[in-house]
């Protein structure tokens, strides 16, 4: 029995070292470079089309909306099915559609399939259960065919019956490459929410340190502005720059301390803060509820109590240095103030002055 107690507490501390152990090497989660920005010729491209939807329960355009009836009709006489347009006027299971499909930042190549966006454009009350016949996709001179669609119809939405989209109903018919490297330099654009001096400074120095022999320090890497660092690429990887361009991508970085961001969301009420973002010495009223900062905050006496209960609410900076709006927004929802009204409360201080951060507003 002894021994049994023995060999059980050596195994639990054993399983107690190799955790530990495990818990050591764990690998931290570094920001890389890759993380906070993009190789500059990486973009979305779009091609568009005009089709016919048919096989609408009854939904569809009508003979009271003619420009459908007639590309009905331009297609049957391709067919060589010449059908008078008065004969058509009454097909309700067809619908004119404008079409879209938006490629791969990365690019695409021939044979490979993405979805297509479909949009009613004439009197078709909804797209449910309808097909796209095959619709040429062209880019945005109208001139070259780059792609083919067609199939069934999903609808995006139920509440938005004139919305659908085809899953994989476009099939690339030619290439479409990107370019990444010009005259010999790439460039990394910084994601719009991470733009800034101090972070495309940090990933140039940080790049030029890490493709340098020791002892030396080739600049290599610049900052062109707060969005842009450009990279010349080394003679030596010049011939095949796809391992350099990964390594660069793949540096970790010391990220500067956060810039002070408030993003606003009217649509769907969400306030996001960033970085220490501060607020001025303010008083905001709201439905007989007030909240106070003031600086330094005042000391209650048995004559002059700070009351603080559900109506009224003092910030005190005494406490971190400053008033910060991560506290005024703790108190407006301890008093149950709508998110609709607390946007239009941090939209108000940075009207007034009082908000010492830059407001993103999105609707």
């Amino acid at each position: 029995m002894h021994s049994s107690r023995s060999d059980r507490r050596l195994a639990l501390a054993s399983l107690a070292l190799a955790l530990t152990a495990l818990a050591v090497a764990a690998p931290a989660f570094a920001t890389k470079v890759s993380d906070v920005t993009h190789l500059k010729g990486r973009r979305e491209n779009r091609l568009q089309g005009l089709g016919l939807v048919i096989g609408l329960a009854g939904t569809g355009d009508g003979g009271k909306y003619a420009p459908s009836i007639q590309a009905l009709g331009s297609m049957l006489q391709k067919f060589e099915d010449t059908v008078p347009l008065l004969a058509l006027r009454e097909t309700k299971n067809v619908a004119i559609v404008s079409v879209e499909v938006v490629l791969p930042d990365n690019g695409v190549r021939e044979g490979d399939r993405v979805d297509v966006q479909v949009s009613a454009i004439g009197a078709c009350k909804s797209l449910q259960g309808g097909r796209l016949l095959i619709t040429p996709m062209q880019g945005p001179d109208l001139k070259s065919v780059f792609a083919m669609a067609s199939g069934p119809l999903e609808l995006n939405d139920i509440k938005a019956p004139t919305t659908a989209i085809v899953r994989q109903g476009a099939t690339m018919e030619a290439d479409i490459f990107h370019h990444y490297i010009d005259g010999g330099r790439i460039t990394l654009v910084l994601e719009d929410s991470q733009a800034s001096w101090a972070l495309a400074s940090t990933i140039a120095q940080t790049i030029n340190e890490e493709t340098s022999d020791s002892g030396r320090l080739d600049r290599i890497a610049r900052a062109m502005d707060p969005k842009n660092v450009e990279i010349l690429i080394p003679q030596n990887e010049s011939r095949d720059p796809a391992a350099f361009i990964a390594s660069i991508e793949g540096i970790e970085l010391f990220m500067p301390a956060s810039e002070a961001r408030v993003a606003i969301n009217r649509r769907k009420g969400t306030v996001v803060i960033t970085g220490e973002v501060e607020i001025g010495a303010v008083l905001v009223s709201y439905n007989g509820m007030t909240i106070s900062t003031v600086q330094p905050a005042p000391e209650g006496t048995p004559d002059n109590p700070v009351v603080t209960d559900k109506y009224v609410s003092v910030l005190d900076p005494e406490k971190r240095g400053s008033a910060k709006l991560r506290d005024l927004v703790d108190s407006l929802n301890a008093l149950h103030v709508p998110a609709k009204d607390l946007i239009n409360i941090i939209e108000d201080l940075q009207r007034s002055g009082k908000l010492h951060a830059k407001l993103l507003v999105e609707d």
